[in-house]
């Protein structure tokens, strides 16, 4: 352990900004435990397999939301980041995009490709088609957040010339977009306008943060700036829930008429503020604490493989659910999450998904790496993974 330490910290640059790379980390491993604790299943009478969530049982859990959903944090040091990485790009801007793409995609092609040739193999084993339909919902269910990543990284040389003019407050403009679709959905005249209005929301909701972290990465956001957001966004939140009556989760709820982050509302962007004030007033601290070797080594092994726990956390969850549907009701696995003894068991069970992501990252990684090119066999290869991708994700909506 000490020699892996030891090497871990030897190759890292001088330069490295560790306290940006330990917020990456945390923001993603919220993602599994959020899914891994606010998802459950129930298991019906012809033994399949279907969502279902603690929060329709138990609505003090909503706060845990507000700590799991930290996606206005991975915005905001994916902007950070992708500006750093913008300057000392080599070749033209549009170069730089088709390689931030080409990471972006290369996992998520490979995890649709790989669920593709699982489904007829588990229906031949005798999984239910329910349960292979809600595995393929759960697969996909994440795979959102990379589209519109790769949308607003594609956005990144305006956001840049918006953050040298206007600084923090180039975020602004998104922030009234954004209560302006939220007045007309939930105002007085919400029942005159189409349901459809709040895809608007998609776009500007996620690139709020984003934006705040590219006016963060370019020095426009000083200690005052970011008590401002932290403040601002505290306070807006708290108003929207008290006054304005917005769902407490910031998660959907089955069975509710609305939902906060599909697509976003003003309360995820609220929350988002609030999350990047804290974030950039305790950098130096963060800095400081992953000086240590053994913290530091964590977060370098969370970064390299992000995209490996994004793309395939809940697969590892269905790989424990799965085969434990064939043994019945096994409390926090397969049974409804409506009592506290399923809490318990789900907390136990966490472990085990964690083991299983670890286990399945060993072989899926090598989708994160620069796959060969340029031979009649590369091509066949590409060409078979993006036909199976696409024959999953029609599977996963419902197409097929």
């Amino acid at each position: 352990m000490k020699r892996f330490l030891a090497t871990i910290e030897a190759r890292t640059p001088a330069h490295r900004d560790r306290a940006v790379d330990g917020l990456r980390a945390l923001a993603l491993l919220a993602v599994p435990i959020g899914h891994w604790l606010l998802g459950g299943f129930t298991l019906g009478d012809d033994g399949a397999l279907r969502n279902a969530s603690p929060l329709t049982a138990f609505g003090f859990f909503a706060p845990v939301s507000w700590v799991l959903q930290m996606l206005g944090v991975f915005f905001l040091v994916g902007g950070y980041a992708s500006v750093l990485s913008y300057h000392r790009r080599k070749g033209s801007t549009g170069r730089w995009l088709r390689q931030r793409a080409a990471r972006l995609g290369r996992p998520v092609l490979g995890v649709t490709a790989v669920w593709a040739v699982l489904l007829p193999v588990l229906a031949a084993l005798g999984v239910p088609v329910t349960t292979l339909r809600t595995a393929s919902t759960l697969v996909i269910q994440p795979l959102w957040f990379v589209g519109v990543y790769a949308v607003v990284t594609a956005l990144t040389p305006y956001c840049v010339r918006a953050a040298r003019r206007l600084g923090v407050w180039a975020a602004a403009p998104l922030l009234g977009s954004v209560a302006v679709v939220d007045l007309l959905r939930y105002g007085p005249y919400a029942d005159a306008v189409p349901s459809w209005l709040g895809v608007l929301n998609i776009l500007p909701g996620w690139l709020f943060a984003y934006q705040i972290g590219v006016a963060w990465g370019e020095g426009g956001i000083a200690r005052r700036q970011a008590r401002v957001l932290l403040a601002g966004g505290a306070a807006l939140f708290a108003v929207l829930l008290l006054v304005f009556h917005y769902p407490a989760s910031m998660v959907g709820v089955p069975g509710a008429d609305r939902a906060n982050s599909h697509p976003p509302s003003l309360l995820v962007l609220a929350l988002a503020a609030a999350q990047s004030g804290a974030a950039i007033l305790l950098r130096d601290r963060i800095a400081k604490l992953l000086a240590r070797p053994a913290l530091w080594a964590p977060v370098v092994v969370v970064n390299l493989s992000a995209m490996t726990i994004l793309c395939w956390h809940q697969t590892a969850m269905l790989a424990a659910a799965v085969p434990g549907a064939r043994a019945g009701a096994v409390t926090g696995l397969t049974t409804a999450p409506d009592t506290l003894g399923w809490l318990l068991g789900r907390t136990a069970w966490l472990p085990v998904f964690a083991v299983l992501l670890v286990l399945i990252g060993r072989y899926a990684h090598r989708f994160e790496s620069p796959w060969r090119s340029g031979t009649g066999a590369a091509r066949a290869r590409r060409t078979a993974a993006g036909l199976l991708a696409a024959g999953f994700a029609a599977f996963a909506l419902g197409l097929g």
